[in-house]
């Protein structure tokens, strides 16, 4: 068996390495990460925005293989919040005839990371480091805003993972 995953982010692709672990039609199977463009903007704004870029992503990483893995964290409108928006994963697995979409926990980054992805255009590593939070300008590569923000409680790969299990639903129960 075949999956590819849509990027070659180390977290994304540990993160989904680890998870078919647990699924034994899925554990041995070869995994190949491939840099796949999203169709979306670096730093997707809404919930919408953020599956397309999963779907796409996984969409265009379908080839010679049995599963692909589109992963996706973008900004979502939700009320009452401090910023108006939480940031969220989205995994999409794509089997050639159909999605199966999972979401991770939300997280509401912090007002300033807020208003530099929102008011400025930068994406959250952009945001994190222009605001001294991170001194790595890749942190979505490494720990992520969310390790940071919950001092290494919940990590990007364990987001990452979140959304990973949820999509695996649907895939584990066909």
């Amino acid at each position: 068996m075949k999956i590819k995953i849509a990027s070659q982010n180390p977290v994304k692709v540990e993160a989904l390495k680890e998870i078919i672990q647990d699924y034994p039609h899925l554990k041995n199977a070869e995994v190949i990460a491939e840099d796949v463009p999203s169709g979306v903007n670096n730093q997707p704004k809404s919930l919408e925005e953020t599956v397309r870029g999963a779907m796409t992503r996984s969409r265009n990483a379908y080839r010679n293989c049995d599963y692909s893995f589109g992963i996706e964290s973008g900004l979502m409108a939700v009320p009452h919040t401090k910023t108006g928006h939480m940031d969220v994963c989205v995994c999409a697995i794509f089997d050639g005839q159909e999605y199966h979409l999972g979401l991770s926990s939300a997280w509401e980054p912090p007002k300033r990371v807020a208003k530099y992805v929102l008011d400025d255009g930068l994406d959250m590593n952009e945001a994190a480091y222009k605001t001294g939070l991170s001194k790595n300008p890749k942190v979505g590569s490494a720990e992520g805003l969310v390790g940071i923000m919950t001092k290494g409680r919940l990590t990007r790969k364990e987001y990452t993972k979140e959304a990973i299990r949820t999509a695996l639903i649907h895939v584990d129960a066909s």
